[in-house]
C-alpha cells in the first residue's frame, strides 16, 4: 500500500502531518508514504523525528493550497501544489491512495479535473461516518456534488451501504433519504423524484424513505443520502453543536459537582474522544478510482495516522471492486 500525504494541507501542517506518517509506518510493515510537499519544510522536521526506514519518502511540491482560497482559482494558479501533485501521482498508478487535511473544495475539484471516476460512477460523493445512539451511520453526500440528480443520490445510496457494510461493519444497512418530513411527497422536486426513483430501484427493499435531520443522531437510517449542499450544512452544524454541548455539560458540572478538575476534564476529554473526527481518521470521497481519504482541516497527528489506516482498509476490503460490480448490475436503473 503506498500512499500520497499532503504534507503542507491542514491548521497545522506539515508536522501533524508527518508524525502521523511516521507512526503509521510503525504500526503497519506493509506501508509506503509518499509525503508530498516541499522538502526545505519537510526534511527538517524528518531528520529530527529520528525516523530512518526507507517506506517514507518525499515528492516535491513547491506550492501550497491556502486554506481560504477559492478551489477553482487555487488549483489553476497553482497547478503544481501538494494536492494536485499528489492527484496526479494516483492518476499515474505511482500511489494508491491519497489522503489530505487540506482545502477540501481543492481535493475535491482536483479530483475531479482528473475525471478518475470508477466505471458506471457519475458523481463522486464524500461520505462521514458519524454515531447514533444506535451506533453509526453513514452521511452521503457532505460537499463534493450540490447540483445533484435523482441518479447521483441513487448511486450514494449504493456506494453508502457498501461502505457501511465494509467499513463499519453494518450487515444490511437502512437507506434514508434525507428530507424536511418523514411523510410522502416531502422537499423539493429533487428529493420528491429521489424518493420514487429509489421505491422503484433495487434498492427498494433496504430503503425506508424520507428521514428527518432529527434522525440523523437517533439511528433511523443506517446510510443516509442527500445532495453537498444540504449535507454540508448538516455536517458543519452537527460539529458546532457538538463542540457547544461538550463545553457547556462539563462547564456545568464541574461548576455544580465537588469533583476534581483534572480528573473530571480528562474524563470529559475521553468521552469527546469517541465522537471526535480525529479518531474516525478521515471522509472517503466514494466513486473515485483509487482511494481518497479527506480529513479536518484541524486534524493532529492521531487523526492523519487514523486516515492513513481508514485507507489501507478501504483498498483492502475491495470496496471500489463491489462498487462497480454493483452498479453495473443495475446499470438500467441509474
Amino acid at each position: 500500500m503506498r500512499i500520497a500525504l499532503d504534507a503542507m494541507g491542514g491548521d497545522f501542517a506539515p508536522t501533524p502531518n508527518i508524525e502521523g506518517a511516521i507512526s503509521a509506518l510503525k504500526d503497519n510493515p506493509q506501508l509506503e508514504v509518499v509525503l508530498v510537499g516541499q522538502p526545505p519544510a519537510l526534511d527538517p522536521l524528518i531528520e529530527a523525528s529520528g525516523y530512518s526506514g526507507e517506506r517514507l519518502h518525499v515528492k516535491p511540491a513547491d506550492e501550497v493550497v491556502g486554506m481560504d482560497e477559492k478551489p477553482t482559482n487555487a488549483l489553476r494558479q497553482k497547478p503544481n501544489s501538494s494536492i494536485a501533485v499528489s492527484w496526479r501521482l494516483m492518476a499515474g498508478k505511482e500511489v494508491d491512495a491519497v489522503v489530505s487535511a487540506g482545502n477540501t473544495g481543492a481535493v475535491v475539484a482536483s479530483g475531479l479535473r482528473t475525471r478518475l471516476f470508477l466505471k458506471g460512477v457519475k458523481r463522486p460523493g464524500i461520505a462521514v461516518p458519524l454515531p447514533t445512539i444506535k451506533g453509526q451511520s453513514v452521511l452521503v453526500d457532505v460537499g463534493a456534488n450540490p447540483a445533484a440528480r435523482p441518479e447521483h443520490l441513487y448511486q450514494y445510496g449504493v456506494m453508502g451501504a457498501i461502505y457501511a457494510r465494509e467499513m463499519l461493519g453494518i450487515k444490511n444497512p437502512r437507506l434514508g433519504l434525507m428530507n424536511i418530513g418523514s411523510e410522502e411527497g416531502k422537499g423539493n422536486d429533487l428529493y420528491r423524484e429521489t424518493h420514487t426513483f429509489l421505491t422503484q430501484s433495487n434498492l427498494k427493499d433496504s430503503y425506508i424513505g424520507n428521514v428527518e435531520g432529527r434522525g440523523l443522531y437517533q439511528g433511523e437510517a443506517d446510510v443516509l443520502i442527500c445532495e453537498g449542499f444540504v449535507g454540508n450544512v448538516v455536517l458543519k452544524v452537527s460539529e458546532g453543536m457538538a463542540e457547544f454541548m461538550m463545553r457547556a455539560i462539563s462547564r456545568e458540572i464541574l461548576g455544580r459537582l465537588d469533583v476534581e478538575r483534572e480528573t473530571a476534564t480528562r474524563t470529559f476529554q475521553d468521552l469527546a474522544r469517541q465522537y471526535q473526527y480525529r479518531e474516525a481518521g478521515g471522509a472517503p470521497l466514494l466513486g473515485i478510482d483509487g482511494v481518497c481519504i479527506i480529513c479536518h482541516g484541524s486534524s493532529d497527528s492521531r487523526s492523519i495516522e487514523n486516515a492513513l489506516k481508514v485507507a489501507t482498509t478501504f483498498k483492502n476490503r475491495h470496496i471500489n471492486s463491489q462498487i462497480v460490480a454493483e452498479l453495473a448490475e443495475n446499470v438500467g436503473v441509474a
